[in-house]
């Protein structure tokens, strides 16, 4: 069996030959296959007015090769009120198993004008669904919620659901035992004033009994340091332990943001960081990148609202960025390859 690889940053292709589009995305394993899902953004090019095209579903057994299984959340094309139509800022779907009911819970974040971020929850009966709306335009905790993860502890079935109060703090809240809701009980962390500073696009997992929460700053498509933080709890303390790319020169996290966290079910120890390369030409023209970001944040307009300058943004051609990391005692590390193998761990 010829030993397949995977290239961070080229273009990737699934077995039908055609560019995959799961970003922002996941990866949740059900009975031994590998789901990878996110937002579609094949029609996203520029002029079109169309944010997103559903929420794609990709499956396979070696996390190289993805066989596509259509929409598993498509667009509501007919009303421009639904969070699902075309033209909202619908990002990042979640999905979380619960044992309990049998369903599938998906979580999406969806941006409006200004800095209100609202979600909506959906459920099914199969990973690939048919996924019914459950809660729409929801304000968790009263709160405008952008970039977040879905957490579900293993041991007892408890869910938790972190998410960055826009332009604010980051917020751990506990989920309601169906998981589409939160109970009211939080906590805060990472305080800052204002982006670019404010830690968004949470990706949480665990390692020898440590909490681990990965973020970015906050500065739209523009990729920033990330950065790793640590607690022994759902709730923290959190420790920063700063960049998890040191070795970067460019300063951006190999130009990428991390989206998620995907620990190998068949691996001793392989945790790969899923992240989007949303700006393939933010390689060649940095320069007028961060100088479009720096007039935009000079201009009062906040980072999570979409940019002006992105409206000749291509993100159909966006790529990814998946790497494994190492841990140098505590702390996770992430070093560039230009390809690898998850048949290179044990």
């Amino acid at each position: 069996m010829t030993r397949g690889v995977i290239r961070p940053g080229r273009p990737w292709l699934d077995t039908k030959g055609e560019r995959i589009h799961a970003h922002g995305g996941s990866i949740i394993t059900v009975d031994g296959v590998h789901y990878w899902y996110g937002e579609n953004k094949e029609r996203s090019v520029p002029g079109s007015g169309i944010w997103h095209w559903g929420v794609r579903c990709y499956s396979s057994t070696d996390l190289v090769n993805w066989t596509d299984r259509g929409l598993i959340i498509p667009p509501d094309e007919h009303d421009p009120d639904s969070p699902l139509h075309p033209t909202q800022f619908l990002d990042r779907p979640h999905i979380v198993h619960n044992a309990d009911t049998g369903k599938f819970v998906c979580w999406i974040k969806v941006m409006t004008r200004g800095s209100v971020q609202r979600s909506t929850v959906l459920t099914a009966d199969s990973i690939l669904g048919p996924y019914t709306i459950v809660r729409s335009w929801l304000r968790p905790l009263h709160m405008s919620a952008g970039d977040f993860d879905l957490v579900v502890d293993p041991y007892d079935g408890k869910g938790y659901y972190y998410f960055e109060r826009v332009h604010s703090e980051l917020i751990c809240a506990d989920l309601t035992d169906d998981y589409t809701d939160v109970t009211g009980h939080y906590s805060t962390h990472f305080p800052q004033p204002q982006p670019p500073f404010v830690r968004e696009a949470p990706a949480h997992f665990t390692r020898n009994r440590l909490h681990y929460l990965l973020t970015s700053g906050t500065t739209g498509y523009y990729p920033n340091p990330s950065e790793a933080a640590v607690a022994r709890s759902y709730h923290g303390p959190f420790t920063v332990l700063g960049d998890l790319h040191p070795d970067d020169p460019s300063g951006t996290s190999f130009h990428s943001q991390i989206s998620s966290v995907f620990r190998h079910p068949g691996k001793k120890d392989l945790y790969i960081a899923l992240a989007d390369r949303w700006l393939p030409g933010y390689l060649v023209d940095g320069a007028q990148a961060r100088q479009a970001f720096v007039e935009h944040f000079a201009s009062g307009r906040d980072g999570d609202e979409p940019m002006a300058e992105l409206a000749t943004v291509d993100t159909s051609l966006a790529d990814y960025v998946w790497l494994p990391m190492r841990f140098d005692g505590e702390r996770p590390v992430i070093e560039w390859r230009d390809e690898w193998s998850p048949e290179d761990f044990d």
